[in-house]
């Protein structure tokens, strides 16, 4: 009797969860205030993290920046503070588990207990699987994913104290479905999801319902990254590549709105759905149409050529 009860009480949630759902679709949902906080922003000196910066100084919060380029890092920290926010600014290798956890240390003793954290660094490799250099694939794992493991350990046992907080994770639509050529990536946000989809039912199992988290999956975004990717010219005219500035403001909503998970545009859902219910085979052919198994050539190409010039691809920013 009682596995009865249980059953129709989950029916229950799940059919008021989807209505839920389809509401915050058509209808804005109530943003909530962030004046006061304190929230830092990983990747800050690159351009979607410089950009995540700059709405998250607009609505109040105090900004702690990170990034391997200190240089770029104090150029945002500038611009957020014409905005009338208190910033600080550290340079941190993410790549590097003891440099997370003395800066996040160096962060407790010197401004506060973090309450916003964003996840937004990025790094990939840009090399074929067989000819990359294994500290190159070693490198987008670490960043993307294994960084999410040290800042998470270094940040959430102060938010789980006072039940409040926020864990953003910027993955990728390539952390939902894959495409060629790009293993490294496709493997480091396939771990971002996983990462961030079971803290979340690690806080709600704890009963922490105060700590928030969003994931964010954006398309294509047109910082460079992956210059020269580019699927099926017909379909591209539908699907451009992202502006920066509309990411940033699209996954602000979703963050304000706290929204749990995001896929930016909202397009992005129907692969991330055929990959689940269709026959591997399917996929395939729907990849081809697309062109979606082969877009990844021209960036492979230009990452070669910068590489020759004596040029390493990265950046701060998601695909």
């Amino acid at each position: 009797m009682s596995l009865i009860v249980d059953l129709l009480l989950m029916l229950i949630d799940v059919t008021y969860s989807i209505l839920c759902a389809v509401v915050r679709t058509f209808l804005h949902p109530r943003l909530k205030s962030i004046d006061g906080e304190l929230c830092l922003i990983t990747g800050a000196g690159g351009v979607l993290g410089r950009l995540f910066a700059l709405e998250f100084a607009k609505e109040g919060a105090h900004l702690i920046l990170w990034d391997c380029n200190t240089a770029a890092n104090e150029q945002t920290a500038q611009l957020a503070r014409k905005l009338g926010v208190e910033v600080r600014t550290y340079t941190v290798d993410l790549s590097k588990r003891q440099s997370i956890y003395e800066t996040a240390g160096r962060v407790r003793a010197e401004v506060g207990d973090v309450s916003i954290m964003v996840n937004n660094a990025g790094v990939v490799a840009g090399q074929r699987l067989l000819e990359c250099p294994d500290e190159l694939l070693e490198r987008t794992l670490l960043v993307n994913c294994h960084a999410l493991f040290w800042m998470t350990k270094a940040f959430l046992p102060q938010m789980k104290a006072r039940n409040h907080g926020h864990i953003v994770t910027i993955a990728s639509a390539l952390g939902l479905f894959t495409t060629a050529f790009v293993e490294d990536y496709c493997a480091s946000k396939f771990g971002a999801v996983g990462f961030h989809e079971s803290l979340a039912h690690e806080l709600r199992a704890e009963n922490h319902y105060g700590i928030k988290t969003t994931l964010v999956c954006p398309y294509i975004i047109d910082t460079g990254m992956f210059a020269g990717c580019e699927i099926r010219k017909e379909i591209q005219s539908l699907i451009p590549p992202l502006e920066p500035l509309y990411t940033a403001q699209q996954s602000m909503k979703a963050i304000l709105g706290e929204q749990e998970m995001v896929c930016i545009p909202r397009i992005m859902y129907i692969p991330f759905i055929a990959r689940a219910l269709l026959p591997w085979e399917a996929n395939i052919v729907t990849y081809r149409f697309m062109g979606g198994d082969k877009c990844m050539l021209p960036f492979i190409k230009n990452a070669e050529m910068k590489t020759l010039n004596g040029h390493m691809k990265s950046s701060n920013d998601a695909f």
